[in-house]
């Protein structure tokens, strides 16, 4: 039987909420990534069959930016292209369904990932198409309505968050103790050079200048407990989910090759990784931080495998509190998780985040001469997915 293998991936850095990258549409960052993953690939353009790519803030973009991404990146007209959104789970769920799309036959040779420019998501003027007559009128932000503010737990996120906290008896000072190690880690990995390989530099403007971006913009070498006690609860009272302890506003993309390991030996391609097996959970969406619970143990039964087996994970840290509620269901060993530091460090891209942290594990794993990685998100709306790939000598 055939199976979906990855044979490049890349991403950009991370760039924080009107930062060095803003200047970037979607749809750019998406070409970037999309043209340098087929480079990487060291296969011509014209082999790829479909690009499937997950964009979470979808307003004003143009329509089906998978599309524009595709043919921007350079990509020939009759590579076919869609958009997935599922949120946090975007591009995650972009890779699994071209695994799928693979092991069908119904595609040989694919570019899968995602795109977000969190600092171009426009505000809307709702009902302005039919004309105002008189009085006020309210502009809504399209990073709330579409983003943060649950429809169907109607609530924000970060209160979602804040449930979290109370139903698992999860401190402020595990939160903050927990958002500093994610800091520490990835700024440990920067000065080693850890993401060097994984990242596309990206020639970006600023001021009159141009300059080249290939650094994370959001790690900081200065964060404290002592700072972040000092930093007020967001989404409740005597809260404690924090700015500091939730995750940051990023803009970035990523992108991979996939192809069948058949279609991989007839191209004299060779694989990263091949794809076990990925899962998409429901769950309440009260308590949406809490779908990775439900996704990973399908994923790790769909493979044949348990916890034991695998020996590196990335869980997108949306919240501090949402990670630790996580890890204490799971009952993971957390020295393998996020050893690169997670999203409350680095960023979550959201419609991007996925296919970003998939890449980064794709990396460690041959960093750390490891076979087997795990990677999974919560998502808004109170849904999990979770995907595992086996590292190819």
């Amino acid at each position: 039987m055939k199976k979906p293998v990855i044979v490049s991936a890349v991403r950009t850095a991370g760039g924080s909420f009107g930062g060095k990258l803003a200047g970037l549409e979607t749809s750019e960052l998406g070409a970037l990534v999309v043209n340098e993953a087929v480079k990487r690939a060291a296969i011509s353009p014209e082999v790829v069959d479909e690009l499937i790519f997950g964009c979470g803030w979808q307003a004003g973009l143009g329509p089906n930016v998978a599309r524009i991404s595709s043919v921007r990146g350079g990509l020939p007209h009759t590579t076919t292209a869609y958009t997935v959104n599922i949120r946090c789970g975007s591009s995650l769920k972009a890779a699994a369904i071209g695994a799928s799309t693979i092991l069908s036959g119904d595609a040989d040779v694919l570019v899968v990932g995602g795109a977000e420019s969190s600092s171009n998501v426009p505000y809307i003027l709702k009902d302005a198409r039919w004309g105002h007559r008189m009085g006020d009128k309210q502009v809504y932000d399209s990073l709330h309505k579409d983003g943060f503010m649950c429809q169907l737990a109607g609530m924000l996120m970060g209160s979602t968050a804040e449930l979290l906290a109370d139903k698992y008896q999860i401190s402020r000072e595990e939160q903050d103790a927990y958002a500093l190690e994610s800091h520490q880690k990835a700024v440990k990995a920067m000065e080693e050079g850890k993401f060097k390989e994984e990242v596309l530099p990206v020639e970006v403007k600023v001021g009159k200048a141009t300059e080249v971006f290939a650094e994370e913009e959001i790690p900081r070498n200065n964060v404290s407990l002592e700072k972040m006690a000092k930093l007020p609860p967001v989404f409740k009272r005597d809260g404690t989910v924090t700015a500091g302890n939730s995750c940051a506003l990023c803009d970035a993309a990523a992108a991979m090759v996939m192809m069948s390991d058949e279609k991989a030996g007839e191209l004299g391609v060779k694989p990263m990784a091949v794809i076990r097996s990925y899962a998409t959970a429901g769950v309440d969406p009260k308590y949406m931080g809490i779908g990775p619970v439900e996704a990973v143990p399908m994923a790790l039964k769909k493979a044949g495998m348990t916890l034991e087996d695998i020996d590196l994970i990335e869980l997108n840290e949306a919240f501090a509190v949402q990670y630790l509620a996580v890890e204490r269901e799971m009952k993971w060993d957390r020295s393998k998780v996020n050893v690169h530091g997670g999203a409350i460090a680095l960023g979550h891209p959201v419609g991007a985040t996925g296919a970003k942290i998939l890449t980064t594990l794709l990396y460690a794993l041959k960093t750390y001469d490891k076979q087997v990685g795990l990677v999974s998100l919560c998502v808004g709306g109170g849904q999990g997915v979770a995907m595992i790939v086996e590292r190819v000598d």
